[in-house]
């Protein structure tokens, strides 16, 4: 990676190095919001900047790969992989890999060496990008977009490849289709609606060839989803968190709650308590037989901050009149 390709993660959430976990996360989610898609239909520009939080707050995030990116800066992706393609500033103990093509001109090279016999253990660490494509061709399971980092091991067998993929909430609810650039190669890859972080498929004969036998091997697509502003996984389940208000709380309420399908009415029950969860059955994620799983929601009693002085009377009166003391029960208590 050049210099100038290199992204400070910390100035694009805008918080110190220092940053703790929670101040990451709220510096995302704050940006995410303003950011989403969303909120910018058609907007080129933010859903450049949505994509650009999402890979910073990815590592960020992260505390393993925080600690590399603390540690090696731009060069963070190249620890721990076994060819580095002659990357910068990656000490090789004095030898040079820039005079490689590939890294089968690599592997070609060392077996001539050794008189084309026996077999050698190696890793390789591509990075490939994805574009939307609409050709019809190939069936796997999930693709996205970000750099993907392949691994192989067994030079004398079929080398399988395993990729990372990122997909937003709703190119994994929905189902979309992606075309793959694999070097000289362009392959487009179908995705069904319902993948999950976790989902591990496979695209046949999609891997890296053997520089042996010539066969190639299987790529491996393992998905990660893009954080998301509002809604997250519980299980199988989605979940999100609705604020209310408190006389909805006391006295019942019809409110909206966005759904992936759009928003519904939800009866809220009188005396509802924060932190309890409704459930909306069927209005979860894609399953993989058939039928959808439930979404959560979670409600949380927002206090109003500022009020009128009407609202403000109505409160004090209230609280003149009031007989329930949440509290009640704590009068007792001792160590």
């Amino acid at each position: 990676m050049a210099t100038t390709d290199f992204k400070d993660y910390y100035a694009v959430l805008g918080v110190n190095k220092t940053a703790s976990a929670d101040e990451i996360k709220q510096a995302f989610r704050k940006l995410a919001r303003k950011y989403h898609p969303d909120v910018n239909p058609g907007n080129k520009q933010a859903e450049a900047r949505f994509k650009e939080i999402n890979e910073a707050y990815e590592v960020l995030s992260d505390s393993e790969k925080r600690q590399k990116y603390d540690q090696f800066g731009q060069y963070w992706k190249q620890v721990g992989q076994g060819f580095p393609g002659g990357g910068a500033g990656v000490d090789m103990g004095g030898f040079d890999f820039s005079q490689y093509g590939s890294f089968d001109d690599f592997i070609n090279e060392l077996l001539g060496r050794f008189g084309g016999g026996g077999t050698r253990s190696t890793r390789q660490s591509y990075s490939y990008r994805t574009s939307t494509g609409a050709g019809p061709n190939g069936y796997a399971g999930y693709s996205g977009y970000g750099d993907f980092g392949f691994q192989d091991v067994g030079a004398a067998t079929p080398q399988d490849s395993e990729a990372i993929i990122s997909l937003t909430f709703s190119e994994a609810f929905h189902g979309v289709q992606k075309r793959f650039n694999l070097g000289n190669e362009t392959i487009d890859v179908r995705i069904p609606a319902g993948a999950k972080p976790g989902t591990r498929l496979r695209v046949r004969g999609k891997g890296q060839i053997s520089p042996l036998t010539q066969q190639r091997g299987d790529l491996y697509l393992k998905v990660e989803l893009q954080s998301h502003p509002f809604f997250q996984f519980e299980g199988d389940n989605l979940v999100c968190e609705v604020p209310i208000t408190p006389d909805e709380a006391v006295l019942g309420a019809s409110i909206e709650v966005p759904t992936p399908d759009g928003s519904v009415n939800v009866k809220l029950p009188a005396g509802v308590r924060s932190g309890q969860s409704l459930r909306l059955r069927g209005k979860g994620w894609p399953q993989p037989k058939s039928g959808r799983s439930d979404q959560l929601v979670k409600i949380a009693i927002a206090t109003p901050r500022d009020i009128s002085q009407q609202e403000r009377e109505y409160y004090e009166k209230i609280r003149t009149i009031r007989t329930y003391n949440p509290r009640s029960n704590l009068q007792n208590i001792r160590l």
